[in-house]
């Protein structure tokens, strides 16, 4: 069966704040994350056909993940249990807004573990779009992975999709965040980029003009940035495109980003068109669905338990 998305990434425990205890401690839950996993569950989950390929521990954290992820829908045939590496942990701290930060447990961790020969290249086969990010070559052996992966995606036809999604705490220093990441635009197609990340790695305030002169000096098909609660600006087929945000009142945004790369693939499948032969109001319509799939999700807690359905989408989008 050919997918809509083959993803690529960490899937990983999350620690979620709920509350405090009667002592007086914070709380916390633990859920699936992960954000290329995040991805493939927000495709599978609004319907479309997603495979992901990782690495997690042969432990109760690595086994539950790799069920939870099934019943959303994705495929996790290329999903490793390693008997060697435990899975990855991540706490999530909130503040105010509901912004997130956060503390991982990763030294050696499966998802940085997994190498290029144990990767069954043939879930490539047949598939328009393949999406990664830059977490998985923070460290380990799944940074070669990546860029290994990225080239063998465009050899067999993918258009490769591939969101930075920086952690700066799981590098060994900026310098090497930057490096690393710009070398991996180029392999790109699509880049899905935060205002915060494009001045990062651009040196540039000014998201407009860096996103232009990221376009022009990569030579990608299209960029899209995300502006929290501004809502995104995106530069496609020569078309310079800037919507709002999805009207919702944010308790956390964990997931959102991810969630607005999987709307944005989906909605683009279901145009049956490739992005060259989209018109500019079927990239807004695109870019709105995105949008919405991406404000809906922090309306809850979590990460893929926060994934909104197709049915709440069209609702969503239904009243304007």
């Amino acid at each position: 069966m050919a997918f809509d998305v083959v993803s690529l990434g960490e899937l990983l425990i999350d620690f979620t704040p709920v509350g405090v205890s009667e002592n007086g401690n914070p709380v916390f839950e633990r859920n699936p994350g992960g954000g290329p996993a995040n991805f493939a569950c927000a495709v599978a989950k609004l319907g479309g056909k997603a495979a992901f390929i990782g690495k997690v521990g042969n432990d109760n954290f690595g086994r539950a993940l790799r069920e939870f992820i099934g019943q959303c829908g994705v495929d996790t045939s290329g999903l490793l249990l390693s008997d060697e590496f435990k899975t990855t942990l991540a706490f999530v701290h909130l503040d105010a807004s509901g912004d997130r930060s956060f503390s991982f447990y990763r030294k050696n961790g499966a998802d940085t573990m997994l190498r290029t020969e144990e990767v069954d290249l043939s879930l490539l086969d047949g598939c328009p779009y393949f999406f990664c990010s830059s977490v998985m070559m923070a460290e380990g052996e799944s940074r070669r992975t990546s860029f290994d992966l990225m080239r063998a995606a465009r050899d067999r036809g993918c258009t490769v999709y591939f969101d930075p999604n920086l952690r700066m705490n799981l590098w060994e220093s900026p310098d090497e965040v930057k490096r690393v990441n710009l070398e991996a635009i180029p392999l790109a197609d699509i880049v899905k980029i935060s205002e915060e990340e494009i001045e990062f790695l651009t040196g540039d305030p000014d998201y407009k003009r860096a996103a232009r002169a990221m376009k022009e000096k990569y030579g990608l098909s299209a960029i899209l940035v995300t502006l929290g609660a501004k809502g995104c600006f995106a530069l496609i087929n020569g078309e310079e495109l800037e919507l709002d945000a999805c009207p919702v009142k944010a308790v956390d945004t964990t997931a959102a980003g991810d969630s607005f790369n999987g709307g944005f693939l989906y909605a683009l499948c279901r145009t049956g068109k490739g992005l060259a032969d989209c018109s500019a109001g079927e990239l807004r319509s695109i870019l709105k669905f995105a949008n919405t799939v991406g404000g809906l999700t922090t309306t809850k807690k979590g990460a893929i338990c926060a994934l909104p359905s197709l049915e709440e989408v069209e609702q969503m989008l239904e009243q304007g």
